[in-house]
């Protein structure tokens, strides 16, 4: 028989989901809980693939200022542009993802979504990690992989809920993850439908329509599913709101952390952190007994590619 989350140690991190999804899905149980009512949403970003030295999505944006600003003179002394032209990955980092939504609304304000769809398929099959020189999507944690097929397996429909880009990630998020465009939340820009040669089209416009972090990610579970959530993955301050919001339901629930403790295969990061920043959410993860999952300890491997 094959082991259950096979790139997991054995320990409590493993122990406490194993045991939350036997819960809710034994029928004959007090904490049974319906298949239709089995959400589980995770962010992205440090949560299912890493996020050093910056969010992937705002390296993939930063190329395309670079490529923009010569169009651009007042970039060189606006913040955030400023700093992706003097490759300031800190002061960038500080502005968090509203930073980066800034700068995916005016770098791509007037491209039809095809269009920006075909640009970041083309960028993740060719851009390397500056660290690692890995494809991005080679950068996936082996352990949430594993995670996200044993929910699906006991009939839970599962979501992305994170700070990046909605159409950056419905672009490939089925593919590598198995979660498909309709169940990817996300920070969006305004989009306006036209007819361009007769064609119908949507532009994406210069406008930030919703950042989907902090209190914006429970706004947006309710705004998009409709349904509160059972079970909560994050990684740092940005999902404090959402594992609150799953935690508060009525009925069982599951709010996990996944705490970057692995400084030789991954990074070591937590508290005051510009990137991953984890300082309300582990207190409140101590108060209340959520699942802190830590990488050095609760993983046998990190990446797919791993041994």
């Amino acid at each position: 028989m094959n082991r259950v989350l096979p790139s997991w140690n054995d320990g409590p991190a493993r122990t406490a989901i194993i045991e939350f999804v036997e819960a809710v899905t034994a029928e004959d149980g007090s904490n049974y809980v319906k298949p239709d009512d089995r959400l589980a949403v995770f962010d992205n970003d440090g949560t299912l693939w890493s996020e050093r030295p910056a969010y992937f999505q705002l390296l993939f944006a930063m190329d395309r200022v670079k490529a923009m600003a010569g169009d651009h003179p007042e970039w060189a002394t606006t913040q955030p542009f400023q700093a992706v032209l003097e490759d300031d990955l800190e002061a960038l980092s500080a502005g968090g993802k509203h930073a980066l939504a800034e700068i995916v609304a005016a770098t791509h304000a007037g491209m039809i979504t095809a269009e920006f769809e075909d640009m970041v398929l083309e960028w993740m099959t060719s851009a390397r990690h500056p660290k690692t020189g890995r494809l991005y999507t080679q950068m996936i944690y082996q352990p949430m992989l594993e995670l996200l097929r044993y929910l699906r397996r006991h009939d839970f429909k599962t979501y992305i809920v994170s700070g990046g880009g909605v159409e950056f990630m419905r672009a490939w998020a089925e593919d590598v993850y198995g979660i498909p465009p309709q169940q990817v939340i996300g920070t969006s820009v305004e989009t306006q439908y036209e007819l361009r040669g007769g064609e119908p089209v949507l532009v994406r416009l210069a406008e930030i329509n919703h950042v989907d972090d902090g209190p914006g990610k429970p706004v947006g579970i309710n705004r998009y599913i409709g349904r509160r959530p059972i079970l909560a993955f994050g990684n740092s301050d940005g999902d404090h709101e959402m594992l609150q919001w799953t935690g508060s339901g009525n009925g069982p629930s599951f709010c996990g952390l996944v705490h970057h403790t692995d400084v030789e295969r991954e990074w070591a990061y937590d508290h005051g952190s510009t990137i991953g920043g984890l300082d309300k959410a582990w207190d409140e993860a101590l108060e209340k007994g959520w699942t802190i999952v830590d990488m050095k300890e609760d993983w046998q491997r990190i990446y797919p590619s791993d041994d």
